[in-house]
């Protein structure tokens, strides 16, 4: 096979974990130096930086001003689940998934809420289920965009404006990154470690009027758990969305939220994040237009994510391979990349088919994608050669 040079120039940043992610550029632990540490959550001082990740989250974001911003506990998978076991089973619901952690919800629904008339929908790797013919009065669980397929929904044009259920939407790897159009979701979630780069365990929850009337208008047939319960006496309780939480958040995490949020209004607010993203991405689309070997797991660009970007390797000589070997390819060229520091934890999500992944968020720069693509075709010729090819 032909030989490919070692290239000579490398990602100043090797950090393309799909998360928690890398750090904003020019971070440092400086930044943390003001956080309140030693002190109650429940304290003023604390309660109002609290407060001031949840306004900066608002503005950045574009939330509507009659929409709730909480913070809550156990990342965005927490913050789904709240949602979920707290407001379905008043109505049918649909459940639209085509990657991992979309099947979770299914896996909430069906075995352990148990909800009757569940409509379930899903895709394979690559593709996304029917969206067009989801009843417009039926409650609504799906994600925004799928880390471990690279896919996203294109748009929210599928869902009514004059729908009868509520929308619940897993924004985790989307937010801060893709436009959300507010007014077509209910409960939107995401967590800090994604697109912003922050620290894992805090997730975010965000009501439209339409989810809080449903809290406040329907009492779920289940226990609920002290860290589920956002309504007390049938009224939501408003302080988890003014600063109080429901359990103790870490003030060091917080402060480091606070500074990426900071560092986002400083490059020019949600467009400059999203152009980010999208810069990185199209550099990998101009390298994959000319690659022997690689491509994407969404071959519709219309669908394809900017922030978990997923490839698959389409050589012959890989096709060839036997299920058990294929794993092993990519597995060994995320690796090597690694050991040469070149780029970290690249390699697919373990239930996706084989491939890489390569994480675009903001806090990526676009230069370091860049300067990775050689890499990654230096790294498949020596990974395939070492099969004795």
């Amino acid at each position: 096979m032909q030989t490919v040079s070692r290239p000579d120039v490398r990602p100043a940043r090797p950090y393309f974990s799909s998360g928690p992610t890398t750090k904003r550029p020019g971070w440092s632990f400086d930044v943390l130096n003001n956080a309140l540490l030693g002190r109650s959550h429940r304290a003023g001082p604390c309660k109002a930086r609290l407060k001031l990740a949840i306004d900066k989250s608002r503005e950045l974001l574009g939330i509507p001003d009659d929409y709730l911003v909480g913070i809550v506990p156990a990342s965005d998978t927490g913050a789904v689940e709240m949602a979920m076991w707290s407001m379905l089973g008043e109505r049918p619901v649909s459940v639209l998934a085509w990657e991992s952690f979309g099947k979770d919800w299914v896996t909430d629904t069906m075995a352990e809420l148990k909800l009757p008339d569940a409509d379930i929908r899903t895709a394979n790797f690559g593709a996304l289920p029917d969206f067009a013919t989801v009843p417009k009065n039926n409650d609504i669980v799906f994600t925004w965009n799928g880390t471990t397929s690279g896919l996203k929904v294109p748009n929210a044009d599928w869902i009514a404006d004059d729908r009868g259920g509520i929308t619940i939407c897993d924004a985790t790897s989307a937010a801060f990154a893709m436009e959300l159009p507010w007014s077509k979701l209910d409960v939107t979630t995401y967590s800090w470690q994604k697109v912003m780069g922050g620290e894992a365990a805090h997730g975010m929850l965000i009501l439209s009027p339409r989810a809080v009337e449903r809290l406040e208008t329907y009492e779920a047939p289940r226990p609920l758990p002290k860290l589920f319960r956002l309504t007390k006496g049938g009224k939501l309780i408003k302080g988890i969305f003014e600063g109080a939480t429901i359990n103790t958040p870490s003030m060091l995490c917080v402060e480091d939220y606070i500074d990426t949020l900071s560092w986002g209004e400083g490059l020019g607010g949600l467009q400059a994040l999203i152009s980010r993203a999208e810069t990185s991405l199209s550099h990998i689309e101009t390298w994959v237009e000319s690659s022997p070997w690689a491509a994407f797991l969404a071959e519709d660009k219309a669908i394809r994510s900017c922030t978990g970007v997923c490839l698959k390797i389409i050589d012959p000589w890989f096709a060839a391979l036997s299920d058990e070997e294929k794993p092993n390819v990519p597995k060994a060229l995320a690796k090597l990349l690694d050991d040469e520091g070149v780029a970290f934890d690249i390699n697919g999500y373990r239930s996706a088919p084989p491939g890489l992944r390569i994480w675009c968020g903001a806090t990526v720069e676009p230069d370091d994608v860049k300067a990775l693509l050689p890499w990654l075709d230096w790294a498949y010729a020596e990974v395939k050669a070492g099969h004795g090819t």
